[in-house]
Formats: C-alpha cells, structure tokens, sequence
C-alpha cells in the first residue's frame, strides 16, 4: 500500500528538520559500534568487580564468547503494574542461558505510581522521575559490560525515561520486555460514577475506597487506556516488544513464554551475530511517526504529546505539536476504550487487539511498513498474535476483522475520521486537547474564566456552591518551571459533575490532565507556561475564552489582552515538603512543554 500522502509529508518534514541533530547521533552511535564488545575494552580487574557475584555464569562472562544481557528493571511492589517484574531477573537468566548467553541486573530505575500521588504534592515530582529514570537507566548501563540490554517497566514515566536512556546507549540492542494488564475488575465507568457521587456528598467513603479497591484489585496495568497502557501500545507500534506482547495478563503461560522469548531475542540481535540489531537504528523518524499514529488512532494519553518529543529529541529526532495535529487529521479513531468508552484494554485485545490495527493501519498507507524493529525489517509480524501451541510460542495469523466492533473497528468505517487529540493556538499559547471522549456538543465551549493557583482551591469552590452557571476553569501556574507540571486529575470528578448539571465547562491549564482525562474539554500543557510570563498570567477572573477544538484555537476574547500586565504568583509553597527540595535544580533548567518539558535531553 502506497504511504499516505500526508504520513509522507509530515515524516519527511522531521527528517528535514532532525538532519542536524539525527546525523551527528548517528555518526555517534557507529563510532561506538565499531569500537567492538564492550567487555573487550575493560581490564581484568574491571571484569572481576563486574562478575565476582555470577557463579556458574562466571567463565562465559570472563571468555567474552556469550552475549551479556544487561537487565535495567523498575520493579517495585507500589505500582501494580510493575510488581510481576520481581521475579523476572531469574527468569531472564534462565532462558539466557538456554539460549547461549548470560544475564546480569546492570540498575534499577525508580517507578512512582501516579494514582497513589494524584492531588498531593508528591505528583509534583512525577514528570520530574521521567529524567531521573532516564539517568539511573544510564548509571545502569555505564558499566559498559554489555551486548544488549532488556527494559523492564511499564508505567508513565518509567518507559518514556528508559527511552531515553536506550536511545543514550544506543549502539547496542534494547528489548522492552512488559508484563501485561490485570484482569478486569469493577467497570471503569463504574468506578467514575462512584467517584462522582462522593464528589457531590451522596455517598462516604467507605463505599468509595470498596469500589476503588474492585477497580484495582491485582497484579497488571490499571485497566483503562490511559499513560501506561499507551506506553505499551506505543512499545508495538515502534517494534520495541515482541509482537502481541502488550496486553497478556501476568501470571499466565502464554506471559511467560513471551518473556523467555524476549531474552532469546535479545540474545539473537547483538553485534556478536549475524542479525545486529542496535536501538539507534530503530528509533528513527519511522519509528517516531508510527508511534504517533498509534497515538491518534487508539485515543491515547495526552502525556505522550509531552513524552514522545523528549523520547525522540535523545535520538537526534525533532518532533513538533503540528506534527501531532497534522497525523490526527488523517488518522481514523479506531478503538473505544475507557475512557472514550466501556471498554478496558482486556476487552480491546480480545476483539482483535493491537494486530488487527496496526495490519488494517498498514493496508490504508498509514504506517511506515518498512520501518525496522527487533524482528527485522517492516511492520508484517507484528499484524500476527502469539499463541501457545502444545506448549510452544508461535506466532499465528491475528484476526482480519474485528471481533467487537462496539470496541474496536476497521480504518476504513471508524468511531471518527480522525484521532483523539488536537492542538490549539492563539493568544493565550499552545495547547492540546484530547477529543475522543469529549461529545461533539462540548468541542467548543465559551463562558467566563475563573481563576484558580492550584487544584484544591477548584475543589474548594465548588463545595461552596460557587459554581452556578458556565465557567472556563483556568488552573495557571502549574507547568514544568512553576512546580513540575503535576497532573489535575483529581479535579476531573467535580468538573464532570458540574457538566452533568447541565454547565458549559471546560479546563485551560498549564499543567497536565491524567491519561485517563475524560468528557470534559480541557486545554492543557499550554506554553509559554504563567511562570515564564505566558498569556494565562494576563487572564482576570470575569475574562470570556473561547476553547475551539474544532478551529483548533484557544483565545481571550478580551480587548487590549496583550499589553495587560503579568501576575506573578508566589511558588515557594512549591519548593519544599515530600522531596521537592531535591528538584530545585529540575524546575529551573527544565524545557518547555512544547519540547517535551524535559531536563536530560
């Protein structure tokens, strides 16, 4: 199928604009190569520090014969999602050893849980932790001690750092190795409609922690499509994980198999055979554009507007939010998964899943086919599904139609002929908005602002009633320099409330929205933050904005609004309790949302 006219133009746009960046990366990462294995260049005094602990591995890893597989793993109980990973480490030794090779944890990369910070002020690190991981990914790997390295982390920020830090380390193989979805619990929908009535005072507590406790109830990902569950989508589509890998339950047979899998693939793509595979290569601007394709298609989290430039930016890459806007104009909205639906990720890939997608995305010329991943050159394996067949991995045909098609449907009859996200502009900055769950009847909405410097003083208000008729939300001084960009998920049961009574509501913000941002509109990420003297610190209460998802706009209706003084807002409440003390340096020196908001790259 010929490559669509604008996927065409929009990657040969990044390559243009990358030539300065991705051409010294590249020369970079083959000077590295050429040096040769990693482990021929330390003395033996640096070998034995490095294998002293390794027992039976230890003759392989001191002859230098075997790949050496550097584990970098973000395993911590907290995070639901990442608990399976505990007992990875020996299995990864295990079937590297069947396979010829050996295996080593080269680091261990930190991994907050987003749901336990949200609305307190440990969220305020959480964007913050993307770089750090990015950083302890790198101390991992600075021992230089191996042929290929296996990244295990699923979460928010934890796969956008070890992106980075791949990308980094880029002249050797990186396998990124999931551990799937819990099983489904309490509806999602259910679990918000909960939430609601505890917002409004109709229930206590009690029956909300019973029905948050029902949603996550297991070891896996949350079940909704929000930040980590795109990151496993997004790890498909770039050719990062073994094909069909993302939404296996952990626990399972078929889970296992794939991990031993990707050990042996991992083993079978370094420089010391015949198949060398370095991560550099992939992370192209191939790659990057598939990513953000799967990004419109599937109704993906907003977090990954401010994660895949930071991603590609480490591999010479430049990406820009019209880039974003431009592929969501041609990408057909395929998947309803919650919250753009009732459906979790469980019910998506029993309905044909990833696969399917990605082979019907191919077949409209939305996809570069050709891009390279860990199973070779193209995109063509990763339209199959693994299967367990008397006990053996194999690979087979993934479904050619869609087995429910309330969740997911073919390109060419979509939920909508576009993706989920939109970019807007005008005289208050540039933002995005996520549409896929938001009703058309909401795309644009007009009102009053009300201004507000943090999330509680919202929540505060409304449990005063002062909420009466439409009001645009304004929540400023929540971008990376003012106090890390926090997600204002927490205000998304009162805002849906006011909505459901009837308002107009929308919310202009220069912080983040969770992934999981749902039906109400929301401008966020909106740069020049209030703190670097961006248009939202011109705004007055009483102010009329216009939020226009269909023009693509976000504008003060307010005359003379440019040469209105600037508020200042006192942010030394942000600067100290829970941490934020060691990342004063972070909130000076970090980008703008635009470039990623990110301090490393």
């Amino acid at each position: 199928m010929t490559l669509h006219r604008t996927i065409a133009a929009v990657t040969g746009r990044i390559r243009e604009r990358s030539a300065a960046t991705r051409g010294p990366y590249l020369e970079r990462m083959a000077k590295a190569v050429s040096d040769g294995p990693a482990r021929a260049h330390l003395s033996c005094g640096n070998q034995a520090h490095a294998y002293a602990a390794m027992s039976g591995d230890k003759d392989r890893l001191a002859t230098g014969r075997a790949p050496n597989l550097g584990i970098v793993t973000a395993y911590n109980d907290m995070l639901s999602a990442h608990q399976p990973f505990e007992s990875y480490p020996g299995q990864i030794r295990a079937a590297a050893r069947r396979a010829g090779a050996t295996a080593q944890v080269a680091g261990g990369v930190p991994a907050m849980c987003d749901g336990v910070t949200q609305g307190q002020p440990g969220m305020e690190l959480s964007l913050f932790s993307r770089d750090v991981i990015a950083l302890a990914a790198g101390v991992a790997l600075s021992h230089n001690c191996f042929d290929a390295a296996l990244y295990l982390g699923v979460c928010d920020k934890i796969v956008p750092g070890l992106i980075i830090a791949a990308a980094t380390f880029g002249h050797i193989p990186a396998v990124f190795v999931p551990a799937g979805p819990m099983t489904s619990g309490l509806p999602n929908d259910e679990k918000s409609k909960v939430r609601n009535r505890f917002a409004t005072g109709e229930i206590g507590r009690e029956a909300l922690m019973a029905a948050e406790m029902a949603s996550y109830h297991g070891p896996g990902t949350c079940t909704f499509y929000g930040t980590a569950n795109t990151n496993q989508m997004l790890m498909e589509f770039m050719g990062l994980h073994l094909p069909g890998a993302s939404f296996v339950n952990p626990g399972t047979p078929l889970r296992q198999a794939l991990t031993d899998a990707a050990v042996e693939k991992a083993a079978s793509i370094t420089a010391l055979g015949n198949a060398f595979r370095p991560v550099g290569e992939i992370l192209d601007e191939r790659a990057f554009v598939n990513g953000i394709v799967g990004l419109m298609a599937t109704g993906g989290s907003t977090n990954l507007v401010l994660h895949l430039p930071a991603m590609a930016r480490a591999a010479g890459i430049i990406l820009d939010l019209q880039d974003f806007a431009e592929i969501s104009d041609v990408v057909p909205l395929m998947a309803k998964v919650y919250p753009n639906g009732l459906a979790d990720v469980n019910h998506f890939h029993a309905a044909g899943g990833l696969g399917f997608m990605i082979g019907q995305l191919m077949q409209a010329g939305l996809l570069h086919a050709d891009a390279k991943t860990i199973m070779g050159d193209g995109l063509e394996m990763y339209r199959r599904e693994p299967k367990l067949i008397d006990g053996r991995l194999t690979w087979a045909d993934g479904s050619d139609r869609t087995l429910n098609d309330s969740i997911l449907r073919p390109a060419a009859d979509p939920f909508a002929p576009q993706g989920g996200l939109k970019q807007l502009t005008g005289n208050l900055g540039r933002g995005v908005i996520k549409v896929s769950a938001v009703a058309p009847d909401r795309h644009v909405v007009e009102a009053p602002v009300r201004i507000f410097h943090d999330q509680d003083a919202v929540k505060q208000a409304f449990k005063r009633g002062e909420f009466t008729s439409d009001v645009v939300v304004v929540v400023r001084f929540q971008g990376p320099r003012a106090n890390g960009m926090p997600e204002l998920h927490s205000l998304t049961p009162t805002l849906s409330v006011l909505q459901d009574r009837g308002l107009r509501v929308a919310l202009v913000t220069d912080g983040r929205m969770s992934g999981a941002s749902g039906k109400v509109p929301a401008a966020i990420h909106v740069s020049p933050e209030a703190a670097c003297g961006g248009p939202l610190a011109r705004l007055r209460d009483g102010d009329v904005v216009r939020l226009d998802a269909v023009a693509g706009t976000l504008t003060a209706l307010v005359p003379g609004f440019d040469a209105r003084p600037l508020v200042e807002a006192d942010l030394s409440a942000n600067a100290h309790g829970i941490g934020r003390d060691l990342f004063g340096a972070f909130r000076q020196y970090v980008g703008p949302a635009t470039d990623g908001a990110a301090l490393v790259v």
